[in-house]
């Protein structure tokens, strides 16, 4: 039975981070997966140009329900410690939004850059690798896989959640915590877009692919204002896939259609310019002009000029403008979400160390845990995180 100090399960973004930072350590370190590539999850995001991290990490950025958690390791290694590998790298990339940096050519590049990281720290890996059984010993523990029997002192689980099954997400570090006795938080899709209600995926369907700026506002108050897609199951887009994340079944979703202006002041000053203009028309300078028609076919925006609208009525178009809502039948579940929320309960494991509390030696990153982020990076960034605050201890 081979011997290691450091056993990693989960060859993504934190059991990689991991692994290479355990081995400049001096550590032996065998870095597992069953996947038949490195970072999967790695590859497809951000359009294959991989999201990788945001100018803009702050704490209040993460779900999780100890929101004091995440505060240590985000601390320790920060957005400009990963730039700086990537730099050194001379890996080219850009700031998109709201402080998102993309690689300029492919997400391979950060693979690529990781999987040589671990080559020069003297990492073991192994892909296509089963694991059939963990025992815990006196001083560590031991491995039953498909490709033999290892031995550990520490043990990392980094193999993510349930998003994105065709990418071989699995239940498998959950089942390793309920194993060792570890309590899990409820798991739901996070990140992910809303189907509708049937009456209104009827009303809505025909404007797939019209996208427009909005502010989104969630029954607890958190607001995004990005971009809303109308899709043919529902709506999706920057602005629905961050609410997502703070959604309950039964509740509804505001959306401000018009964030940028007041629509009252607005009336006035075009219908003072332009009184015999119609309501579509001055209305389709500042919405998409397919949307116009089709609330006006439903009866929600009326079929007149400026100057016939009322005081009252410009009042209503005001509130159903600003604040246009939807009771989401659901979400897209799993098989499109980015992140799942909930998973190894946080008050389970230290801060610091990302060390299981009660079982010495065992270790959770990245997703597994009840951790995740709003979209633009800063998942991979609690990835590079956890991963080094483990690595620095393993």
């Amino acid at each position: 039975m081979q011997k290691f100090d450091v056993i990693i399960i989960g060859a993504g973004a934190a059991g990689m981070m991991c692994a290479l930072t355990a081995g400049y350590r001096g550590r032996s370190v065998l870095l597992l997966d069953n996947a038949k590539q490195l970072g999967r999850k790695i590859l497809i995001s951000g359009g294959g140009r991989c999201n990788f991290t945001n100018q803009n990490i702050e704490t209040s950025a993460y779900l999780c329900r100890n929101s004091h958690f995440v505060k240590s390791a985000l601390a320790r290694y920060t957005q400009w410690d990963f730039i700086g590998m990537v730099e050194r790298h001379g890996i080219e990339f850009h700031e998109k939004t709201l402080g998102q940096l993309f690689c300029n050519e492919s997400a391979k590049d950060i693979v690529n850059m990781l999987t040589t990281e671990c080559d020069w720290a003297g990492v073991t890996t192994q892909l296509r690798t089963e694991i059939l059984n963990i025992d815990r010993l006196e001083k560590g523990f031991a491995l039953e896989t498909s490709e033999g029997g290892y031995q550990c002192d520490s043990l990392v689980i980094a193999t993510g959640g349930l998003s994105m099954p065709k990418l071989g997400a699995t239940p498998f570090g959950y089942k390793v915590a309920e194993q060792f006795g570890l309590k899990l938080l409820p798991t739901t899709a996070g990140l992910v877009p809303f189907t509708l209600q049937p009456e209104d995926k009827e009303k809505y369907e025909e404007l797939s692919g019209i996208a427009l700026p909005v502010t989104a506002t969630a029954e607890c108050g958190k607001q995004f204002k990005e971009a809303m897609l109308f899709t043919h199951r529902g709506l999706s887009g920057p602005a629905v896939l961050q609410i997502s994340s703070y959604w309950k079944p039964g509740e509804k979703i505001s959306f401000n259609l018009l964030p940028e202006l007041d629509f009252v002041e607005w009336c006035k000053t075009i219908t003072h310019e332009s009184p015999k203009l119609s309501f579509k028309n001055a209305l389709s300078r500042l919405m998409p002009k397919r949307l116009v028609e089709r609330l006006m076919e439903l009866g929600d925006l009326p079929d007149k000029n400026l100057n016939q609208l009322g005081k009252g009525e410009i009042q209503q178009l005001s509130d159903y403008l600003h604040n246009w809502q939807i009771a989401p039948n659901g979400t897209e579940g799993y098989r499109t979400a980015e992140v799942t929320l909930g998973g190894v309960d946080t008050d389970e494991l230290s801060s610091k160390t990302m060390e299981a509390k009660k079982v010495p030696g065992l270790y959770f990153i990245g997703e597994v845990m009840d951790v995740s982020g709003w979209l633009g990076g800063y998942n991979f960034q609690w990835a590079w995180s956890s991963g080094y605050a483990a690595g620095e201890v393993v």
